[in-house]
């Protein structure tokens, strides 16, 4: 890699961590009219970026409002690299149903699992807030989809997350289950059935990853 483009794309990984959108976009335009391919702009600009956001996040050094700003920033130039990604034919390498449990219609959490997992190579199916379990079975079923993500901000509402495991295993569909949300926990987890829990996005991603490759390797 010529260093001029090494260059950038460092650039574009701190102007995601800085949450400056706009530079990040017009760094975005620079590597593509460089030739650097869509794939690499993602996954050592804008996926390096976001990486160091979310290790920040999880040592509780940044919050909330700052991932948020670093989120908006790749989602920009995401919208400009994801109809090249999707021409250039690379397959998904799995299928992830969203969706934030009926009753509850936060989605912040939800929204950026979803743009991580997108980043990192997986079709994810995002079926919005106050999702039902037949929601969620019908989307299972459709896009024949290897993992459900499920959220929920509320302690009422995340009590949900258990009929919906249950209707799906009653369906004997073969997904991996992961939640997570503000009030959910690893022993709750454990508790309703889920197969996983993600404190953060960064965790999301990595139980995606390891129940995909867990299914290509059986």
């Amino acid at each position: 890699m010529n260093i001029a483009i090494e260059e950038l794309l460092q650039k574009l990984a701190i102007s995601v961590i800085d949450g400056k959108h706009l530079e990040a976009v017009e760094l975005t335009k620079q590597l593509l009219a460089l030739n650097h391919t869509p794939k690499e702009i993602l996954d050592n600009g804008l996926l390096a970026g976001m990486n160091v956001v979310g290790q920040r996040f999880r040592d509780n050094i940044i919050f909330v409002p700052q991932v948020l700003i670093s989120a908006r920033a790749m989602k920009f130039s995401l919208a400009i690299l994801e109809p090249l990604l999707a021409d250039s034919n690379i397959p998904a390498i799995g299928t992830v149903i969203m969706g934030t449990v009926k009753g509850d219609i936060h989605d912040i959490g939800k929204n950026i699992v979803s743009m991580m997992l997108r980043g990192n190579g997986f079709k994810v199916v995002d079926i919005g807030i106050d999702a039902s379990h037949e929601k969620f079975i019908d989307a299972v079923k459709k896009e024949n989809a290897q993992i459900v993500g499920m959220s929920a901000l509320l302690t009422t509402t995340m009590l949900y997350m258990k009929a919906v495991i249950e209707k799906l295993k009653g369906e004997k569909l073969p997904v991996k289950i992961m939640i997570g949300g503000a009030p959910v926990s690893k022993a709750f987890a454990d508790q309703i059935g889920a197969d996983a829990y993600g404190k953060n996005a960064s965790e999301a991603v990595r139980l995606a990853r390891e129940f995909v490759d867990q299914e290509n390797n059986n």
